[in-house]
């Protein structure tokens, strides 16, 4: 089971991006897909989770700017960040909580990179 991350990149402040993140393998079932942020000198943050039936939890930094969605017919979960700030510039980590044939386990993804520019 892997997960891959795409759609980071460098912004100007006030724009947006999408990040997307598609899990793949031996996949038989997967609860919670989330994003979580980590800047340097701090600590991974949660970003933004979705349950397999729609339930979404936001951090209180990011709440009506960003919408996290999920495809559960393609194992695949996305990230709409608008509006970005300075502050929002960190690596980005695709997790996700996946049943295998191994049993359930976290799944981390390699981590893509946004900047965003004053």
């Amino acid at each position: 089971v892997q997960l891959v991350e795409s759609g980071g990149g460098l912004v100007q402040a006030g724009g947006s991006l999408r990040l997307s993140c598609a899990a793949s393998g031996s996949i038989l079932s997967i609860r919670t897909m989330a994003w979580y942020r980590q800047a340097p000198g701090k600590q991974r943050e949660l970003v933004a989770a979705i349950s397999v039936g729609g339930t979404t939890t936001y951090a209180d930094s990011v709440e009506d700017r960003f919408t996290i969605s999920r495809d559960n017919a393609d194992n695949t979960v996305s990230l709409r960040m608008s509006t970005l700030k300075p502050e929002d510039t960190a690596v980005y980590y695709c997790h996700a909580n996946i049943e295998s044939f191994a049993g359930w386990g976290d799944y981390w993804g390699q981590g893509t990179q946004v900047t965003v520019s004053s």
